[in-house]
C-alpha cells in the first residue's frame, strides 16, 4: 500500500504531463464521452489511491464509477488475473465449454436473490446486460411493452437507451427510441412531481397509484407490458434509494398481471450497499437481474441472471463472443470471495461511518439538502437552501472541481447530487480525510 494517508498535491491540476494526454486524447478520442470538468489523468491505482501521471496521489472515492469495489489493484485480484492470462485468455464460450462459464453461474446461482434454479447469460457490459434482460423478457412473455422510471439510467445501447431517462444529453439526437418504453415518476420524496408526496410513502404511493389507475387504464394495458424494469438504488439519478414500501408494491402488481421485474443492479450489486445486492435489504426477489460494474473489480464483465424456467430460450437467439471471458470470470469469483471474507462488512460500517460524517456536514451547510444512500453508495445533495429545496447544480460542479484540486475524487449524478461510491476497502481514517477535505472545499466554494 502506499505510505501516504493524504492526497499529495505536487503540480498545477491538470499538470504538465496530463495536458500533454488530454491533448492527445481530443485529437483521436471520441468526444462524446461524459467528462467532468476536472481533468484526472490516471498513471496507477493502489487500494483506495490513484497517482496521476504527474505524481499527484489522489484519495479515491468513486473507484472508476462504483467499479473498484474490491481496490484498485487488489494483490489477490491481480494473482488470479495474471494466473488465468498465462492459461487460457480466450475460447469463445458461445461455441465451445471451459470450467469458468458453469463455475461462476454456480456461484451467483447461490448469490442473488433471483430464486433459485436460475441460469445466467453472460456479457461485457452493464448495458449488454441489459439488451440481454430485455429481449429475454419480450421472449418469455410474448409481450413488447416496458415501464421505466424518470432518472433511470440503464446504458447507452439503443435498447438500453429507450430505458435510460437521467440526462437529455444520452438521447439528444437519437429521435425516437427504439423499444415501447413509458416512463414514470421514480418515488424520489425530495423530486415526487404529485402533490402532496412529501414523504417516502406518500411518494410511492404516488408512483404506484399512477401506474396502475393511468397508465394501465389509458396507453399501457398490463397484458401488454414484458416488463417492469427498475434500479433499487438510482444511480446516476442521484443515489436514491427506493422506498421499501414502493419495492413492495411494484413486485405485488408484477406477480397480478404477469410482468416480469427485471432489477437493475449493475451499480448498487456486489457489496455497495452494505449487502451483497441493494435487493437483499428489501427482501425482494427479482425474477431477471443484471449485473456488471463491481463484479469484476475493473474487468470488462457483465451478466443477466434469470430464473431457469424463464431463460428457456433457444439455441442461437442470444450470443455474445466475449461474453463470459475466462480472465474476467477468474477475477469475479476471486471478487466475490473477498467481499465474503469482510469486504461487504466493512462497506456497511465505514458506510455508516461516512455517512455520519457528512450528516454532520449537513448541520453546518445550508447548501446540502440531503445525505442519503446504503452502504458505500451515498448521495449529498446540493440546494440553494434547505427552506427553498431548490437544485444548485453549479454549485456542486465547482465544489466536485475543488475536491479535485484539493486531491479527492468524487463525481457528481442526478441533477445537483455528488455520489460518494469509494472502493469496499475504504477505512475509516480514508472516511475522515474524505470528510475533511469535503468540508474545506464546500467552505472554499461558499
Amino acid at each position: 500500500m502506499l505510505e501516504t494517508q493524504k492526497p499529495i498535491i505536487k503540480t498545477e491540476l491538470p499538470g504538465p504531463k496530463a495536458q500533454e494526454i488530454i491533448a492527445a486524447d481530443q485529437e483521436f478520442v471520441t468526444p462524446s464521452y461524459p467528462r467532468p470538468d476536472y481533468k484526472l489523468v490516471v498513471e496507477r491505482g493502489e487500494g483506495v489511491w490513484i497517482t496521476d501521471v504527474d505524481g499527484n496521489v489522489f484519495l479515491d472515492c468513486n473507484a472508476g464509477v462504483a467499479v473498484c469495489n474490491t481496490g484498485h489493484c487488489h494483490p489477490e485480484i491481480v494473482r488470479a488475473v495474471q494466473e488465468q492470462t498465462a492459461q487460457l485468455m480466450h475460447m469463445c464460450g458461445t461455441d465451445y465449454y471451459y470450467r469458468h462459464m458453469p463455475a461462476l453461474g454456480k456461484k451467483l446461482d447461490e448469490i442473488t436473490p433471483v430464486p433459485s434454479p436460475t441460469k445466467t447469460h453472460f456479457a461485457n457490459s452493464g448495458a449488454e446486460a441489459i439488451e440481454t434482460a430485455l429481449k429475454l423478457a419480450m421472449y418469455h412473455t410474448g409481450r413488447q411493452k416496458f415501464i421505466s422510471f424518470f432518472g433511470s439510467f440503464h446504458g447507452r445501447t439503443l435498447g438500453a437507451l429507450s430505458l435510460t431517462s437521467s440526462k437529455v444529453a444520452q438521447r439528444r439526437g437519437f429521435m425516437r427510441q427504439a423499444l415501447d418504453v413509458v416512463h414514470v415518476p421514480y418515488p424520489n420524496k425530495l423530486r415526487s412531481p404529485f402533490a402532496g408526496a412529501t414523504d417516502e410513502e406518500s411518494a410511492s404511493k404516488a408512483t404506484v397509484n399512477f401506474i396502475e389507475n393511468t397508465l394501465f387504464k389509458t396507453t399501457t394495458p398490463p397484458d401488454e407490458v414484458a416488463a417492469i424494469v427498475f434500479e433499487v438504488v438510482q444511480g446516476e439519478g442521484g443515489y436514491v434509494p427506493a422506498p421499501a414500501h414502493f419495492v413492495k408494491e411494484i413486485r405485488r402488481i408484477c406477480d397480478e398481471n404477469g410482468i416480469l421485474l427485471i432489477v437493475d443492479e449493475v451499480q448498487s450489486g456486489f457489496g455497495r450497499t452494505g449487502k451483497m445486492f441493494a435487493s437483499d435489504h428489501y427482501d425482494l426477489k427479482p425474477d431477471i437481474m443484471t449485473l456488471a460494474k463491481g463484479l469484476g473489480s475493473g474487468l470488462p464483465i457483465g451478466a443477466c441472471v434469470a430464473r431457469a424456467d424463464i431463460m428457456n430460450w433457444g439455441k442461437g437467439a442470444h450470443a455474445s463472443t466475449f461474453g463470459g471471458n475466462p480472465v474476467c470470470i477468474a477475477s469475479a469469483l476471486k471478487t466475490i470471495e473477498l467481499l465474503e471474507n469482510g469486504l461487504i462488512e466493512n462497506s456497511a460500517r465505514v458506510g455508516e461511518y461516512l455517512q455520519n460524517g457528512l450528516r454532520r456536514l449537513m448541520q453546518k451547510y445550508d447548501c446540502i439538502g440531503d445525505v442519503r444512500g446504503l452502504g458505500l453508495m451515498i448521495g449529498v445533495e446540493f440546494v440553494e437552501s434547505k427552506d427553498s429545496m431548490t437544485p444548485a447544480p453549479e454549485l456542486r460542479d465547482r465544489i466536485e472541481m475543488e475536491c479535485f484540486n484539493r486531491g479527492l475524487i468524487i463525481l457528481g449524478c442526478g441533477i445537483s447530487t455528488i455520489r460518494f461510491s469509494p472502493p469496499l476497502v475504504l477505512t475509516e481514517e480514508n472516511a475522515d480525510v474524505a470528510v475533511e477535505i469535503f468540508d474545506a472545499a464546500i467552505g472554499a466554494v461558499l
